[in-house]
Order: C-alpha cells, then structure tokens, then sequence
C-alpha cells in the first residue's frame, strides 16, 4: 500500500479580521471608510454634552 500523500498549500486563508484589515486600508475604499468614520465622530459629539453647545440660549 502506498504511503498518504500530503498536500501542502503555500496560500493560507487569511482570517476575518485580516481580510476586513485589507479591505478598510484598501486605497480603492479610502472615501468610504473616510465616510463612516466622519459620520461616527459626528454622531459622538451630538450624543456628548458638548452636543448641548449647539442649542440656541
């Protein structure tokens, strides 16, 4: 009987995280993520207190 052969493959998937890390640095996805992170400082400072600043006296 022939022994097992083992196939061994140079490509390892790459996990969740490190497929979303290339994804978000991806140069083609720069507007997007530059989107998203605007929008969430935004909705941050309106939930602060210093969103209270913007009110009329």
């Amino acid at each position: 009987m022939a022994p097992r052969q083992r196939v061994v493959s140079a490509h390892q998937e790459k996990s969740f995280l490190g497929a979303a890390y290339d994804e978000v640095t991806h140069p083609e996805n720069a507007t997007i993520v530059r989107s998203v992170l605007v929008f969430g400082a935004g909705v941050a400072f309106l939930y602060s207190s210093l969103g209270e600043l913007l009110l009329p006296p």
